[in-house]
């Protein structure tokens, strides 16, 4: 078969698909080049998904008309005025979005460049101009792209439903409108709810009520805000608590220099901030806005721009891993309170059903028909197979208070502090604190299990990792990739306690393990640190196996379920998750306690 060169139009359709996608790719771009042109405000409008109609509007500056016939030509921006790629100050650069629309779409701009007398309009019909003609349009620009694919029937077959490919425009547009809160976006549509969110100005505050409108009212109360500079790079944002996780991480915005990424150098960074707090199929929700020298960071490398790559990954990487641990261990044993507003949800339900005539009848259901079955053992918190024998109390009738912390006054001091005195052990399990404005339920095995594991891991910070010498040293073969990243991280694998050296080409030789992982299998251990060093350049997989293992430690050693504390024990207890940061949740992301006002709880009886 001879080689022929394609036709020009057929060029453009191809390239067009390493940039728009679907609908969501095209509204990106083009929202991007309205930033970039200055905007204040900004609406979005499509219709079917995107694929009859997208419609942005802005009144940034527009261009002029011989600016509008050459913005639709392949390869033409005014976003690099120099030349010079290595310093990228735009969202938008590559001058491929509006060719590469016009390539799959019916394309139509109406602009007006600031002080001109007149505006011009261009349409751009299957890849080709139809020409430059007058219009009225007042200032900015308006980009209509209709019946899109409709060029490339083959792409319409790999769209999804238009619900879905809505949703999918909207988080374009709420990604966006996060980066820059001093712009007002709007976004409409015939399929899903609309979105509008005000201007909210350029300060850090601006920055936070932006993202309290696209995140929600409860992301903003569960979470801390975290500031960081190191070497020219600063961060800035907010994190959720650990308590706020979600089964995706879809709720993770990252953003460099105002670009919305998705990189993996941010996803490793953000699990090994959270390693402690969550376990592996759980993900934070945060925002996170990075800016640095554009010179120290490539943004060229995906045709989408969704990846950049930095002249320093690990300047980046502990940058962030550093500020995100600094900013959970600020918020002490704070927990986050959607469990508190859930308990309080249940409540007020079962409080209206007894108003409303139930009686305690309204206090049925399930879980409390049957008082007499409750068992301690088989709550959440107590540990599988290291339950305590049962003890004769669970016998005799329902369980009931523990009141002899309520026999003497709370001192005063106490119910001062954050989680209160001590003043009630309900059936073993939960403690009950009175504070100044309210009451504290403590699960007192998920809260010990987390102090113990902070101990843990303090006492092997402080002595360092006991390992074991192998009595015959293995040799474990791999590729010279794999080997080139273990040898390279020698020294950190050593204070782990995993001491090897290069053993002749394509292989390692291990002479010592961590004492703590007992008779493991050797080669699948450093297979598995090689292969994350190769990813994300760190030691993380022997890292998190060591706190795998302190983790079980300290849940086997740590208070269980069904024991009587003395009221001594339980505000030691109280004032010692006060005192260690990341309290407010065990090893596996439930929170350690319940905060109830008084207000919500006087609302429950109609005081208020």
């Amino acid at each position: 078969m001879r080689v022929r060169r394609l036709d020009p139009i057929l060029v453009d359709r191809i390239a067009a698909g390493e940039v728009i996608e679907r609908p969501a790719s095209a509204v990106k771009e083009l929202v991007e080049n309205a930033l970039d042109a200055g905007a204040s405000r900004i609406d979005v409008a499509i219709e079917a998904g995107g694929r009859r109609l997208i419609r942005v509007v802005d009144d940034g500056y527009g261009m002029s008309a011989e600016d509008l016939e050459l913005a639709v030509e392949r390869h033409a921006t005014s976003k690099i005025p120099d030349g010079d790629l290595s310093a990228i100050a735009t969202l938008g650069f590559r001058g491929e979005a509006l060719p590469s629309i016009a390539a799959v779409a019916d394309l139509m701009i109406d602009a007006r460049a600031t002080g001109a007398e007149v505006g011009a309009q261009i349409r751009v019909e299957a890849g080709e101009k139809r020409g430059l003609k007058a219009s009225n349009w007042p200032k900015g620009a308006r980009v209509e792209a209709r019946d899109l694919f409709a060029a490339t029937p083959a792409r319409l077959k790999f769209l999804k439903s238009e619900r879905a490919e809505t949703a999918a425009v909207a988080d374009v547009v709420k990604r966006l409108a996060m980066a820059n809160p001093a712009v007002r976006f709007s976004f409409a549509a015939d399929a899903g709810a609309g979105l509008d969110y005000p201007a909210c100005g350029a300060s850090q505050e601006g920055r936070a009520r932006r993202v309290a409108q696209v995140l929600g009212a409860e992301f903003s109360a569960n979470s801390v805000p975290l500031r960081a500079e190191r070497q020219g790079f600063r961060l800035e944002g907010l994190a959720g608590l650990p308590t706020f996780h979600r089964a995706n991480a879809q709720m993770q915005h990252v953003y460099v220099n105002g670009r919305p990424v998705r990189d993996k150098l941010f996803s490793g960074a953000i699990r090994a901030a959270y390693l402690d707090f969550l376990s592996h199929d759980r993900h934070p929700a945060l925002a996170l806005f990075l800016e640095c020298d554009p010179r120290a960071v490539d943004v060229n490398v995906h045709p989408a721009k969704a990846e950049v790559r930095f002249a320093d990954p690990g300047l980046a990487r502990g940058l962030v891993v550093g500020a995100l641990k600094e900013a959970l261990a600020a918020a002490l044993h704070r927990s986050a309170d959607t469990p508190t507003r859930a308990a309080l949800d249940v409540l007020a339900t079962r409080a209206r059903a007894a108003a409303g005539g139930g009686g305690f009848a309204a206090f049925g259901g399930p879980p409390l028909a049957r008082p007499l079955d409750w068992d301690p053992r088989r709550s959440p918190s107590a540990p599988a197979g290291f339950a305590e024998a049962a003890q004769a109390g669970f016998d005799v009738g329902p369980p009931a208070a523990d009141v002899r912390p309520a026999a003497a006054p709370a001192p005063a001091a106490a119910v001062e502090a954050p989680l209160g005195a001590a003043r009630a052990q309900l059936h073993e399990t939960y403690i009950v604190a009175q504070t100044k404005d309210g009451l504290v339920i403590v699960d007192q095995h998920a809260a010990h299990e987390r102090l113990v594991y902070e101990k843990l891991k303090a006492q092997r910070e402080a002595e360092g990792v006991a390992r074991q010498l192998l009595l015959v040293p293995r040799v474990v073969e791999l590729d010279a990739t794999r080997l080139d990243a273990l040898l390279s991280a020698q020294a950190e694998l050593s204070a782990l306690g995993l001491t090897l050296e290069p053993f002749g080409p394509g292989a390692a030789l291990v002479r010592e393990t961590p004492a703590a992982l007992g008779d493991i299998d050797v080669g699948r251990l450093v297979e598995d640190v090689a292969d994350l060093l190769v990813e994300e350049g760190d030691a993380r997989a022997l890292t998190r196996r060591l706190d795998a293992l302190l983790a079980r430690v300290a849940c086997h050693h740590s208070v269980r379920a069904g024991r009587r504390l003395t009221p001594e024990e339980m505000n030691a207890l109280l004032r010692e998750m006060e005192r260690t940061p990341g309290a407010g949740q065990c090893n596996h992301g439930r929170p350690t306690y319940v905060e109830l006002k008084l207000a919500d709880i006087e609302k429950l009886f109609g005081r208020s």
